[in-house]
């Protein structure tokens, strides 16, 4: 397709033909007119398998890899559709040449919003195969919940890197440990989510403007503190409505924090029973025993929460 016949040609990455002809590494094709220009049908070579070819009005060939895009979407989702994605590299040339040509053909807008994803980095370098650093979320939800993986992911804006470390999913989990504390002495009060109360009046600014999680991801923690401070049921209410919709905060806050894999085998039976020998050593004044226990407790990975009347909560740290 003769890109500079496309006069939006450049739009979506931001650049004019003029920048993208600046930027050229590669020698120019004499079957184009311009290098810009690209393959809608792509010629077959004799040596090429007969399933990978078909026979065509232009010749024996298969479809371009642009035009393969535009007709599943065309096909699926009609000639204009609302939200196209993809990674941040198929913004050039490949997102800029389904729409020059889906646009071309159809006279029609192509898509209404296109969304770029940033792409995870293990040691500053993109995760791939090639480089031995591949691994999937299966292999992730062997050791973090998954709910924590989530947190994790939506701290980073979509379109940004998302640098994954055993430190950074660690970070994730006491973050969202953090909240769920704010929710584990104080009830929501029951009623709907109100819309128009100041804390999600920010967090709809925030996701209307182009789903920026981070700074919906603040909003619920200017909430958590809030709930700390005033132990306000509605508050409460808003805060887990509102990581509701980002799919968090969903579970009951004394299962999550009890929850995830036995810290250093000590399961909850195994706990409660140090927390009432701990009690007994208390109850006889044997304080050295009952601060031996709670050390067990916490190099065990189990913080231990003494409240008025004498109950003992725990979690895990």
């Amino acid at each position: 397709m003769a890109s500079r016949k496309f006069p939006n040609y450049g739009r979506l990455s931001g650049k004019s033909l003029e920048d993208l002809r600046a930027g050229e590494r590669v020698a120019t094709n004499e079957a184009k007119h311009d290098p810009l220009d690209f393959v809608l049908w792509k010629s077959a070579k004799e040596s090429e398998p007969a399933e990978s070819k078909w026979d065509s009005k232009w010749g024996s060939g298969r479809p371009g890899w642009h035009i393969e895009c535009s007709a599943m979407s065309c096909a699926l989702l009609g000639e204009h559709f609302d939200i196209h994605g993809g990674g941040a590299d198929l913004q050039f040339p490949h997102h800029e040449n389904e729409i020059a040509q889906s646009e071309g053909a159809s006279g029609k807008t192509f898509v209404n919003l296109w969304m770029h994803n940033g792409f995870v980095r293990i040691n500053d370098e993109k995760m791939s195969k090639s480089l031995g650093n591949f691994f999937t979320i299966r292999d992730v939800l062997k050791e973090y919940d998954a709910e924590v993986v989530r947190f994790f992911i939506l701290r980073a804006h979509y379109r940004s890197p998302l640098h994954y470390s055993n430190v950074h999913l660690e970070d994730a989990r006491h973050s969202l440990t953090r909240l769920y504390t704010a929710l584990k002495d104080v009830q929501p009060d029951g009623q709907p989510l109100d819309w128009e109360e100041a804390h999600a009046r920010r967090f709809i600014d925030a996701m209307g403007d182009d789903f920026n999680t981070p700074i919906a991801m603040a909003v619920l923690f200017d909430l958590a503190g809030e709930v700390n401070r005033t132990g306000s049921s509605a508050m409460a209410r808003q805060l887990k409505g509102l990581a509701a919709t980002l799919g968090l905060l969903e579970r009951d806050a004394h299962v999550f924090l009890q929850g995830g894999k036995p810290a250093d085998g000590l399961d909850p039976g195994q706990i409660e029973g140090l927390i009432a020998a701990r009690k007994q050593a208390k109850a006889e004044r044997n304080f050295a025993e009952a601060d031996r226990i709670r050390a067990e407790l916490l190099a065990g990975g189990v913080v231990l929460e003494d409240k008025p009347g004498g109950a003992t909560e725990w979690r895990r740290a």
